[in-house]
């Protein structure tokens, strides 16, 4: 998995092994670096449930992901983790072996009352994870976004207390969006590691093989298949353009303004990463496109210009 749903900012009491730069508020982790966690942005009251839902997550995809375990004992060590969750949820005590993760995240469970679905859902993506590394179709990726990025951002609303149907569609729309943003950024970097989460179907739409990609080989009909693919990414994230004016309405004053300002700046994030993939003309079977202080200062200077307009 990648190392971003999807910026959380980087927590305030814990340093990261990697910079979460790239836009669970942001997603990537691995997915999560493209989401925010407990940034300035996010008020006080909701950083500590946001850095333990970070936490939480960053462990799982370690688990998943990191090391070189056998599949079937990672499969096995997150079945030990979700019984962690499950219990930690019923007021249970959890195994000693995560006790820093369950710690930090039961208070939060029990005082913002945070669905345990789904958190249960970003196990099922990186349980996924672990043994599939082909998608046949789009939908299909899609499924996996539904719960590898999508429960991030219900459960950031969930702690804004925004319900609203309409709200939650736009921000699994951006979620989404920021996670195939993450798969098409990371092209050079996933498929030499066996992953290739370019849909099958469009493999065949643009005359592209396994082989081809394999080879990491950038011609006119791969350039054409990740351009097809980044403007679906960019579709879904100005379909869920809106939330952040919805969220600083129903918030109100200052908190509205400012989880507006942080929703606006992972929107602008995913869209400038977007931006230089189209720059380097999708050239990212052979090469990783990243953020800079630059793209930082643009970001913020979008999403301020996005909310005066």
């Amino acid at each position: 998995m990648h190392q971003g749903p999807p910026p959380l900012a980087k927590p305030l009491d814990e340093p990261l092994s990697q910079p979460l730069a790239e836009t669970l508020a942001a997603t990537g982790v691995s997915h999560y670096e493209n989401f925010p966690v407990a940034s300035w942005l996010c008020p006080p009251r909701l950083r500590p449930a946001i850095t333990a839902i970070y936490w939480f997550a960053r462990t799982a995809d370690d688990i998943a992901d990191e090391g070189d375990a056998a599949p079937q004992t990672r499969l096995d060590d997150l079945a030990a983790y979700r019984a962690d969750l499950l219990a930690t949820a019923a007021g249970e005590a959890p195994s000693p072996r995560w006790a820093a993760v369950f710690t930090r995240l039961g208070p939060m469970i029990t005082q913002f009352a945070l669905p345990v679905s789904l958190l249960a859902d970003l196990l099922s993506a990186f349980e996924q994870d672990v043994v599939k590394q082909r998608y046949a179709s789009t939908a299909e990726l899609l499924d996996y976004c539904a719960r590898s990025a999508n429960p991030v951002g219900r459960l950031l609303l969930h702690l804004y207390g925004v319900h609203d149907k309409a709200s939650l569609q736009q921000s699994d729309c951006i979620c989404s969006a920021l996670q195939l943003i993450n798969f098409w950024q990371d092209l050079s970097v996933d498929i030499p590691r066996g992953r290739i989460y370019l849909p099958a179907d469009a493999w065949v739409r643009h005359g592209v093989d396994e082989a081809q990609l394999l080879r990491l080989e950038s011609k006119q009909n791969t350039i054409n298949l990740i351009a097809d693919c980044a403007r679906t990414a960019r579709a879904g994230m100005l379909k869920g353009s809106e939330l952040p004016a919805t969220v600083g309405r129903r918030l109100g004053g200052f908190t509205g303004w400012r989880a507006a300002l942080e929703l606006r700046c992972v929107i602008q994030g995913g869209l400038r990463i977007l931006d230089k993939i189209e720059a380097m003309n999708y050239a990212t079977l052979t090469r990783r496109p990243a953020l800079g202080k630059g793209d930082a200062l643009l970001i913020v200077w979008k999403a301020l210009i996005q909310w005066k307009t």
